[in-house]
């Protein structure tokens, strides 16, 4: 079986994959799609000898019959399974290893991000140095915006109706 070592590796790259993409994720449990995204990062798809097909009915197998995700036990259960389909020629203890090793110490790679760009009409008009009138009011020395207090129209909101010119005369005139 693996090292000590290595199985922490395995099991920290289990609870990266399992909160990739979900802010309410703990780390303990994993989804299909995360499962199918570590076997593609970590290269233990490689379309020959197991496919995402593949990789989506171990999942199956090894999770409840009922159950949506699969904790860290069942992980390596999956592992185990996938571990002969990719390494036909090893062992199954060699072939368990060969897979630890391909996704033990692995994270997340974020494919396809975008990137904003400043070229051209965009850099000139996303330049507040370059603000003129009103609009130069809405930001600091810095750039960066005030947000309220840069507007000088703010609503009014005191309940009374708007330009009303006696607002807060009433307590006076009922006391006479």
């Amino acid at each position: 079986m693996a090292g000590s070592a290595e199985l922490a590796s395995l099991e920290e790259s289990f609870r990266k994959f399992a909160i990739y993409g979900d802010t309410k994720a703990t780390g303990q449990e994993m989804n299909g799609k995360n499962w199918a995204k570590l076997c593609k990062d970590c290269k233990v798809t490689d379309g020959k000898s197991v496919t995402s097909t593949d990789v989506d009915i171990v999942f199956s197998k090894v999770k409840g019959k009922t159950a949506r995700v699969i904790n860290y036990e069942e992980f390596k259960k999956a592992l185990e399974e996938l571990a002969p389909k990719r390494f036909k020629g090893k062992s199954k203890e060699e072939a368990y290893e060969a897979i630890c090793q391909l996704v033990a110490g692995k994270e997340p790679i974020n494919v396809g991000v975008t990137k904003a760009k400043t070229v051209g009409a965009v850099e000139r008009l996303t330049d507040t140095s370059k603000y003129t009138g009103s609009h130069k009011e809405r930001f600091d020395e810095s750039g960066k915006g005030k947000g309220k207090s840069g507007r000088e129209n703010i609503v009014d909101t005191s309940g009374y109706v708007s330009a009303y010119k006696n607002a807060g005369t009433y307590d006076t005139k009922v006391k006479k």
